[in-house]
């Protein structure tokens, strides 16, 4: 599927695009979790099932996920389904943060992993190994055509592929609803290679438009 580029937004003082993005993302994140348990539950279960047929090749990579917060889509089955197979190679690390200013440190995680409660209320493994993932599923509040997130506000995973080489594969993971067809960008927003939602697997448009696997 090919569509025009989205034209790029005009550019706001950066004071003006802070209150923008903030207030965007409130509203996004308001309309996730009025989602019912049943419905977030039905919707998670299609972003796995796309994920899982869009890049088997997850299957044998270091993956670094996370844990779904604030009703982002629950990727927990699928990665205990790719521990259980034991395919050489695959490893799975959920994000840890051991500076504000740093890029993002990964601990291995398993389903029997002991866990412990961070700073932003998020559980993250309390030890265990620290792996360099080779992709990395990072969650969304929004995201436009070009493949831009907004997240929380913090940076850590614009830092943390930023500062990689070589940069893993990024994969965001969201919700329809979170699709935007344009937003106001800073310069150090890193773009996403895929987006998967309940629809399918989303290719971030180029020059000569975008391509698109699944029903989006």
């Amino acid at each position: 599927m090919v569509a025009a580029p989205t034209p790029a937004r005009p550019a706001l003082p950066s004071a003006d695009a802070d209150v923008e993005r903030r207030a965007l993302r409130q509203a996004l994140l308001a309309r996730r979790l009025a989602l019912s348990v049943d419905e977030w539950s039905r919707l998670s279960r299609q972003v796995r099932a796309h994920l899982r047929a869009g890049f088997p090749e997850l299957a044998d990579m270091r993956l670094g996920f996370c844990w779904p917060y604030k009703q982002e889509p629950d990727l927990r089955p699928l990665i205990a389904r790719w521990l259980a197979a034991a395919r050489p190679g695959f490893k799975a690390a959920l994000p840890v943060v051991i500076d504000d200013t740093a890029a993002l440190a990964f601990r291995a995680w398993t389903p029997s992993t002991p866990m412990r409660i961070d700073r932003y209320g998020i559980p993250t493994p309390a030890a265990g190994e620290h792996i360099i993932p080779t992709a990395l599923l990072i969650p969304a509040n929004g995201f436009d055509a070009a493949g831009f997130r907004l997240g929380y506000g913090g940076g850590y995973f614009d830092r943390t592929l930023a500062t990689w080489h070589p940069r893993p594969l990024a994969i965001g993971i969201a919700f329809e609803l979170a699709r935007l067809p344009s937003m106001h960008r800073r310069s150090h927003d890193q773009p996403l290679d895929a987006v998967v939602t309940e629809a399918g697997v989303f290719r971030p448009e180029t020059e000569a438009g975008h391509e698109c696997d699944g029903a989006i």
